[in-house]
């Protein structure tokens, strides 16, 4: 009986540990290869995602849906500008590959056409204008494997206008659900541009 007990117990405890490495196997699965969490640091995509919420970055379609004009993307910088820790950026993608974009009067045109940008950051009901950096260009012609992106607080934002458009391997996902804290819930929604401006050809 004792022996038949001990054999029982054996069992249960290789089930248990069983059941705990299928868990973290499927967690770091999950993280991988289909979703991961991520927290927002800095400041420059408010108010769309603000300091310490934390969203759900989608690394799983962009495999066969590319990104498109308006998601919100993380992203490792180039490592002259990433922070000590590995931290990644979120930004929102403005120029697709073949994109002509150029900033003029604060206003950014996608091959020749003005974007309406809703999204970003107002002071006093005014959008922030969206201007080059000190001495840095204005225009940029986006390489056919790369992404323009910027914050939506351009004024607080490291973004390609800085450091030109970004490798699309350097892109984590696609950040489409705030979940926490709990009150800020809700899908990111990528914009709808009254006029979208085709790429070059």
């Amino acid at each position: 009986m004792t022996a038949w007990r001990a054999g029982t117990l054996s069992r249960r405890r290789i089930e248990i540990l069983e059941t705990l490495v299928l868990t973290v196997v499927i967690f770091f699965g999950i993280q991988g290869f289909v979703a991961q969490p991520f927290r927002v640091a800095g400041d420059s995509m408010e108010r769309t995602a603000l300091p310490n919420q934390y969203v759900l970055v989608d690394k799983l379609t962009p495999n066969w849906a590319p990104y498109a004009r308006g998601d919100i993307v993380v992203l490792k910088p180039p490592e002259r500008y990433a922070d000590p820790a590995g931290e990644p950026f979120i930004k929102r993608v403005i120029g697709l590959p073949g994109d002509h974009v150029e900033l003029r009067d604060g206003t950014v045109f996608v091959n020749g056409t003005a974007l309406d940008e809703p999204y970003v950051y107002a002071e006093g009901g005014v959008r922030q204008g969206t201007d080059p950096m000190p001495g840095g260009p204005s225009a940029w012609d986006v390489p056919r494997t790369e992404l323009l992106v910027m914050g939506d607080r351009r004024r607080a934002s490291a973004d390609s206008r800085m450091f030109g458009p970004i490798e699309i391997s350097q892109v984590i996902g696609r950040a489409w659900l705030r979940y926490w804290p709990i009150d800020a819930f809700g899908i990111l929604p990528a914009p709808i541009y009254a006029a979208e401006a085709t790429a070059a050809p």
